[in-house]
């Protein structure tokens, strides 16, 4: 996932203080942070050979726990040609599903734990106060914490949802539905993991996805589509550039349109999403044009990002879209003739809703509180995640509750804060048997 800073409106924001956990459900922190630890020394860069390194290994790990582990190749060519296949913005040779069950007796609720194991490039290595795959334990902004890219975004989570699990098995609480733990890949760029998951047969009543929410309660997200803008112009020498058509310049009232749309797509929007400044964001996020500093670029690509409102269908928002660029290249006497050319690719996610009013927010509200004393918040993402497959294609009830800071995910000295890491596992393990027992 990838999302900005929260605001917290008015936040009962968690509470680092831990009640005691019941010590029939007794978590192993050494053990938990040392997971975790090895878990960011893999380089699980989405298209990397990293990638289902990283998944195999979990799946070692939990065969040598005793828990029953499936583990096939993703059939990438089937999967990628799949009319409903979310999209995907780098090249793969090879990826790993996963899954680990702890049985239950028979006749009871079953829980999904799925969580991301890709990571996003470190980008600038400058930025970085040391080697990202390297972690470092810091001080930040008066917390203990964990620095290495995935920290937050989101081995973390995918360590405590670990934990808590191992904590129930350990513990031997009778349970009557099973615990799937699904860690999955490709979720950074449009869903790879979990959309193969769902493909592959994984059903469950409800699932908890612990990505980076702070501990608070996150039943929706708006979606997120890629698009691409190519503008055609004519090139001409810079000493005669008017005689030419700068693609950079016809770019402005296209870029002033999307301004506008995204203005007008923000008035009205789902209550949950009331927190965020600009519950939609429609960004463009890079643009090249030209290829000589005294030549009038004549062709320019642009890469950008629309939001999807929650309810709304990714259908209606490519359409606002193209009919937005298509109402500002009628107003250009150039781009009336050489209309702005505007494609779909790579990561498509549609928007994903849960309803609050749903047990398994109640659920993990009540379970939170009963831990920490304080009311977390509930709220809705503006950013893309697996959520909105698990409850659009697989119907299953989900919702995002886990450790980290989403301002730190994809940021250099991404970080996370340990108490954090191990508070999530606790509640984790408390909702496990609420849900499962």
């Amino acid at each position: 996932m990838s999302a900005p800073d929260p605001p917290h409106k008015g936040a009962n924001r968690h509470d680092s203080a831990v009640t005691p956990t019941p010590p029939e459900l007794p978590i192993d922190e050494h053990e938990l942070l040392a997971d975790l630890t090895e878990m960011l020394t893999i380089p699980s860069v989405s298209g990397s050979p990293a990638e289902p390194e990283v998944q195999a290994w979990l799946a070692d790990r939990w065969r040598r726990e005793g828990l029953d582990v499936d583990q096939w190749d993703i059939d990438l060519p089937s999967i990628t040609a799949d009319p409903q296949f979310p999209g995907m913005e780098v090249d793969r040779a090879h990826a790993i599903g996963v899954t680990a069950t702890l049985h239950g007796s028979g006749g009871g609720t079953t829980l999904l734990l799925d969580g991301h194991t890709d990571v996003v490039p470190p980008g600038d290595l400058d930025a970085w106060s040391g080697d990202p795959f390297v972690v470092r334990r810091m001080d930040v902004d008066g917390q203990d914490c964990l620095v290495a890219r995935g920290a937050t975004d989101m081995k973390a989570g995918v360590a405590s949802m670990w934990a808590a699990v191992r904590a129930v098995a350990r513990a031997g609480v009778p349970l009557r539905g099973d615990v799937i733990l699904a860690p999955v890949s490709g979720e950074e760029d449009g869903g790879l993991g979990t959309f193969a998951l769902l493909r592959h047969g994984v059903k469950a009543d409800m699932c908890i996805v612990p990505e980076p929410t702070e501990l608070h309660i996150v039943p929706g997200n708006g979606g997120a589509l890629t698009f691409r803008l190519t503008i055609r112009g004519r090139a001409a020498h810079a000493s005669m550039r008017t005689s030419g058509v700068s693609t950079i310049e016809k770019l402005i009232p296209v870029f002033t349109a999307l301004q506008d749309l995204e203005a007008a797509r923000n008035v009205d929007v789902d209550p949950i999403m009331d927190r965020w400044p600009i519950a939609y964001p429609l960004s463009i996020g890079t643009v090249q044009a030209g290829d000589w500093a005294s030549t009038v670029p004549d062709l320019l690509v642009a890469n950008g990002r629309l939001g999807v409102a929650i309810g709304e269908s990714v259908e209606q928002a490519r359409a606002e879209l193209e009919q937005a660029v298509a109402a500002a290249c009628a107003a250009d006497p150039w781009l009336a003739e050489h209309p702005v050319d505007v494609t779909w690719w790579g990561g498509q996610f549609a928007s994903g809703r849960t309803d609050p009013a749903h047990p398994i927010t109640g659920i993990v509200r009540d379970e939170h509180v009963a831990l920490f004393g304080a009311e977390p918040d509930v709220y809705g993402g503006p950013y893309g995640s697996d959520l909105r497959l698990l409850t659009g294609i697989g119907g299953i009830p989900t919702v995002h509750y886990g450790p980290g800071v989403p301002p730190a995910a994809h940021a250099p000295d991404e970080y996370v804060p340990v108490q954090q890491v191990i508070d999530a596992a606790h509640s984790l393990a408390r909702m496990i048997v609420r849900i499962c027992a």
